[in-house]
């Protein structure tokens, strides 16, 4: 299973972001990808006001904050076959 978030260097919000995956990440095994929107102007132009994007299999799961609980949740149903849809609320 793949995990993507979308940052960019000196983002609060995404180092914490980065650290909620990593925590779940401890528990759940999972290829994790950080990707510099600065490096790409089709990425920062499309995400810009809208980082951090957590992208589980490539889909928008969650914008601007993580909720572990919920994160790892997400990612046990992938895992079962459920397939990953956005998250109320975060407009991912």
């Amino acid at each position: 299973m793949r995990v993507d978030i979308y940052s960019k260097p000196r983002c609060s919000l995404c180092e914490k972001a980065r650290a909620v995956v990593e925590e779940v990440q401890a528990r759940l095994p999972f290829e994790l990808y950080v990707t510099d929107i600065l490096q790409s102007p089709e990425l920062f132009e499309t995400w810009r006001y809208d980082i951090p994007v957590v992208l589980i299999e490539g889909v928008p799961a969650f914008k601007y904050r993580v909720d572990p609980e919920v994160l790892e949740a997400r990612l046990r149903e992938v895992m079962n076959g459920t397939p990953i849809a956005k998250t109320v609320g975060q407009d991912g």
